[in-house]
């Protein structure tokens, strides 16, 4: 007998989280997406303060990336032949003693690194556990809120993470004591995961031979997808060019973070840690950019729109990188007319400040309408085959330019290096309006807008649709015989990207209505899983 559709409000943030399982999840990927992004904030710090080199900002940075481009084909396979459980407790715990670690090892490059890539090697293995665990503790119906939910935290946590809490931690007891308190957040993770329901593989899924085999069709079958999605790239111009400024913009945040520390000392005159004042007026600016397309974004072509973005955002970026100069010409300005102080305003500080924040604006005009154009032009029946290629293909292309700047800005400084980025973007710009030419009829009614979804939450990638009816109102553990697999989580674009790039724009399509897993993995524009 079909049960009745439950009440709306069954399926709200609030409901979600009065299921204390989900919860105690909730919390462990709170306290590790926190703390890992508050690593990466302290030791950018460390590094940079130990050897005073961009490139070793670099080398840091793809520690991050380079083990999720890697191993990801092949975590879900072992995932699915181990307690989902015991995975989340040893991960957990493997990464709190790693960060120990790291405290004891002090300055030594070597260490650090090696450290960091088994801390993103286990982190690979964490994050298709977690989410295979979402539709274990949580109905059918609440799926859709409980997938949201988890993604929304994901980019909060850099925010909290990278902007606010590892600044202040590293400001009053410096980036060492930093590594001791995220361990203690790891340790606390897997002591929410021990209170969780045990999650064993189906009998057909136990460890046995078969799993090599399987790996290795798993790594064959990224191979076939790779080719399978650059045929796709190739035969559709519009998906080149989505991916175009979806790349520009994932290299872009890798880039900022490998130039910031240096930014800081040598353009700003501030200490290494100090670059948070260029990371929170950039992120409240993409916000910002948010609400301006949705407001207004119905009024203007997608195109143009991403277009104007690319050029905009060069000339800030220029800007930034000219600032010193802009700063004590207004200056001069400021004393040959003798009007009112504005020193407060003309000062290098504020100029860089209120120049991120247009930056940001510009960045959210580039970022959001490429990817709703990307979600628009892939096909549904194509989109789990490509999409994922898509995601490896952006992450990869934006691994060249975080190899490349650090040690060009160690030759020629980190201004020069900013400001030819910067006319690099701006050019990009420019290509596009000139390569592409006059708006087609179809690219004339292509908006800009963000959709009727609530700005904040569409910016941060957790705008959730009205869920469907369900018929089953418990946990899908499954009892019908079908196997919940955690699905490898696509690879990540840099460390510092704004927010996840999703098919659909929401959680929606990641949750099979039979109850396959729902992944709630980071996404090219996000910061990756920690």
């Amino acid at each position: 007998m079909t049960a009745a559709r439950p009440a709306a409000d069954d399926t709200s943030a609030i409901a979600v989280f009065r299921n204390r399982p989900f919860l105690l999840l909730w919390l462990a990927q709170a306290f590790t997406q926190i703390g890992g992004n508050m690593v990466i904030f302290g030791l950018t710090v460390i590094i940079s303060k130990s050897t005073g080199s961009t490139t070793a900002v670099s080398a840091l940075i793809l520690t991050f990336l380079v083990p999720a481009v890697l191993f990801s084909a092949v975590a879900g396979v072992y995932v699915d032949r181990l307690d989902r459980r015991i995975v989340l407790i040893v991960t957990n715990v493997l990464r709190g003693f790693a960060f120990i670690g790291v405290f004891f090892v002090g300055d030594n490059l070597l260490a650090i690194y090696l450290l960091n890539i088994f801390t993103s090697t286990v982190t690979v293995f964490f994050a298709p556990a977690e989410a295979a665990m979402i539709p274990r503790l949580v109905p059918k119906r609440q799926l859709l809120p409980a997938n949201g939910i988890f993604t929304l935290t994901l980019n909060a946590a850099f925010a909290l993470g990278f902007a606010l809490i590892g600044p202040l931690v590293v400001k009053i007891a410096g980036p060492q004591a930093l590594l001791i308190l995220v361990a203690a957040f790891y340790f606390v993770a897997a002591g929410f995961c021990i209170t969780l329901p045990a999650y064993p593989p189906t009998s057909a899924n136990v460890m046995t031979r078969q799993t090599v085999s399987e790996t290795e069709k798993a790594v064959e079958s990224v191979f076939w997808q790779l080719r399978e999605g650059l045929a796709y790239i190739r035969d559709h111009r519009q998906i080149s060019w989505s991916l175009t400024y979806l790349g520009i913009a994932a290299s872009l945040v890798g880039v900022l973070g490998v130039l910031g520390p240096n930014f800081a000392l040598r353009t700003l005159g501030l200490k290494e840690e100090d670059f948070v004042v260029v990371v929170l007026p950039l992120g409240a600016g993409i916000v910002m950019g948010i609400l301006l397309l949705n407001a207004y974004g119905r009024l203007l072509p997608r195109r143009r729109v991403i277009e104007f973005g690319l050029v905009a955002l060069g000339i800030l970026l220029a800007g930034m990188a000219l600032s010193g100069q802009i700063s004590r010409f207004l200056a001069r300005a400021e004393a040959a007319a003798g009007l009112v102080d504005l020193s407060a305003l003309t000062s290098l500080l504020a100029i860089v400040v209120v120049l991120a924040f247009f930056a940001g604006i510009s960045y959210g005009f580039v970022a959001i309408p490429s990817q709703t154009q990307l979600q628009e032009e892939l096909p549904e029946d194509v989109r789990g085959r490509v999409f994922g290629v898509l995601n490896m293909l952006v992450s990869v292309a934006s691994f060249l330019p975080i190899l490349v700047v650090g040690p060009i800005a160690d030759l020629i400084g980190t201004t020069l290096v900013l400001l030819l980025v910067a006319i690099a973007i701006g050019a990009s710009g420019i290509a596009s309006i000139v390569l592409r030419g006059a708006l087609k009829p179809a690219e004339t009614l292509s908006r800009a807008e963000v959709g009727r979804r609530d700005p904040i939450a569409a910016a941060l990638g957790a705008e959730l649709p009205d869920a469907p009816p369900y018929d089953d109102d418990e946990p899908d553990d499954g009892g019908d015989g079908a196997e919940i697999e955690a699905q490898p989580v696509p690879v990540a674009g840099p460390a510092f990207t704004a927010g996840p790039l999703e098919i659909d724009g929401s959680a929606a399509d990641e949750v099979g209505g039979d109850g396959s897993d729902a992944d709630a993995g980071p996404g090219p524009g996000d910061p990756p899983e920690r």
